[in-house]
């Protein structure tokens, strides 16, 4: 079985986070994005602390997906240097994993 991934995104807002979500899923970059609003992020940049409310994107995927899901994130992201992290699932339901899968292979694109 091949290795599923929840890649962990942040977007400055609602309709960012949706356009990115639509995106994923549309090109089966990802199965299923979820997206939780109202995060308050506190972070340095450019040499200052930032505080900053944002919306959480959470995609699941497979590993060979990933680097065309960041592709994708970054030029549809309106920020210089977005969060985008993957990690991997190491267990849950075989059945969900396999969905996972499914919606994100070759066969589909």
């Amino acid at each position: 079985m091949t290795t599923c991934n929840l890649v962990y995104i942040t977007a400055s807002d609602s309709a960012e986070a949706r356009t990115i979500a639509r995106a994923l899923v549309e090109s089966r970059l990802a199965a299923c994005v979820n997206i939780i609003g109202n995060m308050n992020s506190v972070y340095r940049w450019e040499g200052e602390i930032r505080e900053d409310k944002e919306v959480v994107v959470i995609a699941k995927t497979v590993d060979d997906r990933v680097p065309e899901l960041v592709r994708k994130v970054k030029a549809l992201h309106s920020y210089e240097c977005p969060c985008i992290t993957a990690v991997p699932i190491d267990g849950g339901n075989p059945d969900f994993l396999k969905w996972i899968e499914r919606e994100t292979s070759a066969e589909d694109r």
